[in-house]
Parts: structure tokens; C-alpha cells; sequence
């Protein structure tokens, strides 16, 4: 399963807020075995997010959004995935009925917007907040607020799966330009794929099918400098 994750928000691109929703959200597709292909971040900009939603959608399996749901002047989120499907956006009675019935509110006591989602589209209940998601074709709209995200991302994570590939790292004790030669080599013999990660020291990711992985990273193992593990622990 081939996805891409859409975030957007002013605030993200001024850097105003750290962008961790993205960072959870392909941590936790790729857990369950899904290839995240893309991730952009996009103002708050109906024209944009249509634009891009639209190119995503007929590129990937799946396309995950997050950002302002609810009725303040920037939350276009909603506005803007609609627009790439050409709906409406329209109250729901489902999502005024949850709202009553789990949140205590009436209508009257929920500013306007709140319950708009597009038309057609599925409710998606909000557990940690007020403004509901929703799911239109392929696309998920997920709030902004990372603990309101998290916890509607839940409510779907059945719905993202792919293979789960394993995964080891080999930590070398060398410049990461010293390991070009033999990383090029294990990609030859292996058919595993490879990242290398630079700090004090250089760690080596390897992921493909467990026999490969292992016998890629014992490989390499036997080929380079290691990290001293009790030197790095401080121990």
C-alpha cells in the first residue's frame, strides 16, 4: 500500500510549530507495513490543498490529511479537500448527533462550520476533540492538533496495511565516506535497502525479508569498524 501524508497549516511552514504529525504519522504507517511515497506540508489555502490532494489521490493508494478542521478563518482543510472532489461542504447530522450524544453539545452551542464535512463523504468521530474528520474516496482528513490526530488515526489504522519488512541497523565506527565502497557492495549482494545516517557515529539501516536482512547486516558486520557498545553507553 502506497500512501502520501498532507499536512497543512501556516504555522508549519513559518515554523512557528514543529511539524511532528507527519513524523508520527510515517512512523506509525510504516510499523504497519505501508510505503509512505510522499509528505508536503501546504499553506492555508483552499486552491492549494485542492490542487495537491487531487495530483495525491490519483497517484497513491491512500492519501492522509491533517490540519484545522472546525470554524475559525484558517481552517480550510476541509474546504480545500472538498474542492478537489468538487462538493460541497455541508453539516452533518451524524456528526450534530455524536456531538450531542458524546460531547453534551446542541447545536446551538457549536460555533458554525463545526460539523461540516463534505458531502458524501464519511464520518470520522474525534475522540479527543470537537471537529470531526471525515473519509472521501481515498482521502483521509485528520485534525491538526497531534492528540486529537493520534487518537482518530486509530479509529482507521485497520484500514492501512501492507508487508512488514524487518529491519536491523549495524553501527560503524567510521566516516560515512569510508563505507560508500562496501554499503554499494551489500546493495549488490542483498536485496535489501539501505540507509546510512551520519552523527559520532555512522548507523547503518537495513530492511528487506528477515534471512536477507540478517545476512546482509552479519555481512557487513564482518566488514566494518563497530561502535564499542559499552564505550558509547558510557559504561
Amino acid at each position: 500500500m502506497r500512501v502520501a501524508i498532507v499536512t497543512v497549516g501556516d504555522e508549519l511552514l513559518v515554523g512557528d510549530t514543529v511539524n511532528t504529525n507527519a513524523a508520527w504519522l510515517g512512523e506509525r504507517l510504516t510499523e504497519r507495513g505501508v510505503d509512505v511515497e510522499r509528505v508536503v506540508t501546504l499553506p492555508d489555502r483552499v486552491a492549494d490543498i485542492a490542487r495537491i490532494v487531487n495530483e495525491y489521490r490519483a497517484a497513491y493508494d491512500a492519501v492522509l490529511v491533517t490540519g484545522g478542521l472546525g470554524p475559525t478563518h484558517d481552517d480550510l482543510t476541509m474546504d480545500g479537500v472538498a474542492a478537489a472532489f468538487g462538493h460541497e461542504v455541508v453539516e452533518s447530522d451524524e456528526a450534530l448527533e455524536w456531538l450531542a450524544e458524546e460531547g453534551g453539545y446542541a447545536a446551538d452551542d457549536l460555533a458554525e462550520g463545526t460539523a461540516d464535512i463534505p458531502r458524501g463523504a464519511r464520518l470520522l468521530k474525534n475522540p479527543e476533540g470537537v471537529a470531526p474528520g471525515c473519509v472521501i474516496g481515498s482521502v483521509y482528513v485528520l485534525p491538526g492538533v497531534p492528540a486529537e490526530m493520534e487518537a482518530m488515526f486509530e479509529t482507521v489504522a485497520d484500514e492501512f496495511a501492507g508487508e512488514v519488512e524487518h529491519v536491523t541497523s549495524v553501527v560503524a565506527d567510521e566516516p560515512e565516506s569510508a563505507l560508500l565502497d562496501r554499503i554499494d557492495e551489500l546493495r549488490d549482494r542483498f536485496d535489501v535497502t539501505v540507509g546510512s545516517y551520519p552523527g559520532d557515529s555512522v548507523r547503518v539501516k537495513i530492511q528487506g525479508g528477515d534471512e536477507e536482512v540478517e545476512s546482509a547486516a552479519a555481512w557487513l558486520r564482518d566488514r566494518v569498524e563497530l561502535v564499542d557498545i559499552e564505550e558509547e553507553s558510557g559504561e
